[in-house]
């Protein structure tokens, strides 16, 4: 009897000092409420940072560079807290897993699988998800451009020169991510940066094929001395059917895209409606 109250102090100091652990980061970042972090998880990660710093590679940081401007990711995401998010969702799909493994009663070796492609999954869930959101930013960038475009045409052509029209757009554009790639790289101008090389800045980052251009013709208008209010103008325009035919594309995709779940969901369902008197009157009949 005594074997086992020691063991049930002994487990519950255990279990105290597992608590204290997995506690001990949350508890440290929120003793202050002027440094609160973003999220419920974002101790954690302060706390898997510093041990997965050494193995971050410059490949890494590249790719989170690169990525990062373009999903509008914020400054505090480093290379190494990337990372610790990466190995956090890792272990957290290594045990979901693991519990379903359990759950299901399955053999050693198929959740030793199991738990081995949790982890896999919720290791490459962070960089497929800020892909995502890359692509989602860069379509509603484009939805975007053509007002801005033609806020631009109206700046130019009320007296203003590019740069002035620009620091226009910057402050009076409706708020949206194009805005705010606008804003960042024109603040690049304040550092002595030429034009032309921010607003080559501005299109790389932006990752959009309409500010690619625009920046292509406004480098071309610089160069040859052209006007700028017809150039913005056939940009806008040239912008606005664009768009009408991506929407156009998107329509006519439309019943391709309904047919997957018509066959699979609706369909069945249908018949299963329909037959099902049919086959009751055939079993009354003696078929």
């Amino acid at each position: 009897m005594a074997w086992f109250w020691i063991g049930l102090c002994l487990a519950a100091m255990a279990g105290c000092l597992g608590l204290w652990t997995l506690g001990r980061p949350w508890a440290v970042a929120h003793g202050d409420a002027r440094t609160r972090p973003p999220a419920f998880w974002w101790p954690w990660v302060q706390a898997l940072a510093p041990w997965c710093e050494p193995f971050v590679t410059w490949r890494m940081r590249r790719e989170l560079r690169r990525w990062g401007s373009r999903a509008g990711l914020a400054s505090h995401w480093r290379a190494d807290r990337w990372l610790a998010a990466c190995v956090l969702a890792a272990g957290c799909g290594a045990g979901l897993a693991g519990v379903g493994a359990w759950l299901g009663a399955v053999s050693i070796r198929v959740g030793m699988a199991l738990v081995l492609m949790g982890a896999v999954l919720g290791f490459i869930w962070p960089d497929q998800g800020l892909r995502r959101c890359a692509a989602a930013r860069r379509v509603r960038m484009m939805r975007e451009l053509p007002f801005m475009l033609d806020l631009l045409t109206l700046c130019v052509e009320a007296g203003l020169s590019l740069p002035a029209a620009l620091q226009q757009v910057c402050a009076h554009a409706p708020q949206g991510p194009l805005r705010q790639s606008l804003r960042d790289a024109a603040a690049l101008e304040r550092t002595g940066m030429e034009r032309s090389r921010w607003l080559l800045h501005w299109a790389e980052h932006a990752d959009v094929p309409g500010v690619r251009a625009l920046v292509s013709a406004l480098a071309q208008a610089d160069r040859m001395g052209m006007s700028l209010g017809p150039l913005l103008r056939a940009q806008a325009e040239r912008q606005r059917s664009e768009r009408f035919l991506r929407a156009e594309k998107l329509a006519l995709e439309a019943p391709v895209r309904m047919l997957f779940p018509m066959v699979l969901c609706i369909f069945p369902c249908t018949f299963l409606v329909i037959g099902f008197p049919v086959a009751v009157k055939l079993l009354d009949a003696g078929f």
